[in-house]
């Protein structure tokens, strides 16, 4: 009959078991891709769009402006009705300074129309102006910054793709947005989603950190992030603004924007990105080709995304760590039992 652990033996196996809780956690953390949670701690109220809202029946709200059709009601803000030849926006009054941040968007697209009987869709922008009403889903064309587009009807007959459609695209104010071909031309990135005329809540995520912009959908009523965009190589300057705009013409949407929570993000920079000045960064992106025509494939998990190399070496070397010392640490208990067990004889 084996007695119980000696007091060396117990701290081996603690040391053991903190190892394996150190290696897990790592695993967990690069499984998440560093995700934020949600975590009011990094909410930045002063760019997010929460209910209640304050100034419901009134022209303003503090903190942001709407123009336009828009209407203000206790459970939405409706940038377009369900009407012919709307225009309206949403915009953060406070220029955002922060150079990594999460935007968390909740949505609802709905309306009479059926099959392709409705239109045109909303856009979330990061961009230099604001309050501008234009072309481009109730918002002016020729943008500096981020468009991020929900088209909800193909313009372009030969269209190959299944709407909805979300697309990317980055502006220095050269480009104009190409409604007959559904912006393919300077698109991206995209992919096709569902999310219209659904009984659950729907929602986006944008995230910008260190170059790398990354989108994600959320309308299967899963409570799982999708991945839809994933780039590398953009460069967008800090000071620039939030917003949201919606348009319709023939046909029509109801267009709702129900919250959005920007997070910020903790990340590390390098030396030489604290001596950039971020204000004065032109929005572009890196390229090793020219925005083409993109396969839709909206898979992965905003959670646990596309492994990189790096990634994929982490895993491997923390698996092998973990079966390391799962090994030494199984080898000294047997030793240390086998070495009492003889001094029973």
């Amino acid at each position: 009959r084996r007695g119980p652990l000696a007091p060396g033996e117990k701290m081996a196996a603690a040391r053991g078991s903190l190892l394996l809780l150190l290696l897990h956690n790592s695993l967990v953390q690069l499984a998440s891709g560093d995700i934020t949670d949600g975590n009011s701690e990094h909410l930045k109220r002063e760019h997010s769009l929460i209910k209640p809202y304050q100034g419901v029946g009134s022209s303003s709200m503090p903190l942001w402006d709407f123009g336009g059709s828009t209407m203000l009601t206790s459970q939405y803000v409706r940038l377009t009705p369900d009407d012919r030849s709307k225009r309206g926006s949403i915009w953060n009054r406070m220029p955002c300074h922060l150079k990594d941040w999460e935007l968390h968007v909740q949505f609802k697209v709905h309306g009479l129309g059926k099959k392709n009987l409705h239109g045109d869709g909303f856009a979330v922008w990061y961009t230099k102006d604001r309050l501008i009403t234009g072309t481009v889903f109730g918002s002016r064309d020729n943008f500096h910054g981020l468009g991020l587009f929900i088209d909800t009807y193909p313009n372009d007959e030969n269209t190959d793709r299944a709407f909805p459609y979300v697309s990317a695209m980055v502006n220095n104010g050269s480009m104009s947005y190409d409604h007959g071909k559904d912006g393919r031309p300077s698109e991206l990135s995209g992919c096709s989603s569902e999310l219209r005329n659904v009984d659950h809540d729907t929602y986006l995520a944008i995230r910008y950190s260190r170059g790398r912009l990354t989108v994600m959908t959320d309308v299967e009523d899963k409570n799982e992030w999708k991945e839809c965009i994933d780039i590398s190589g953009v460069r967008l300057p800090t000071g620039y603004y939030f917003g949201a705009s919606s348009a319709t013409g023939d046909l029509s949407d109801n267009h709702d924007i129900i919250s959005m929570k920007l997070y910020q993000l903790t990340v590390e920079h390098t030396p030489e990105d604290e001596s950039i000045d971020w204000t004065k960064i032109e929005p572009s992106v890196s390229l090793l080709k020219s925005p083409k025509d993109n396969i839709d494939d909206p898979t992965g998990n905003f959670r646990s995304g596309p492994l990189t190399g790096w990634k994929v070496f982490l895993l491997l070397l923390c698996a092998l760590l973990g079966i390391i010392v799962c090994a030494v640490v199984g080898a000294v208990v047997f030793q240390k039992r086998q070495e009492r067990n003889k001094r029973f004889y």
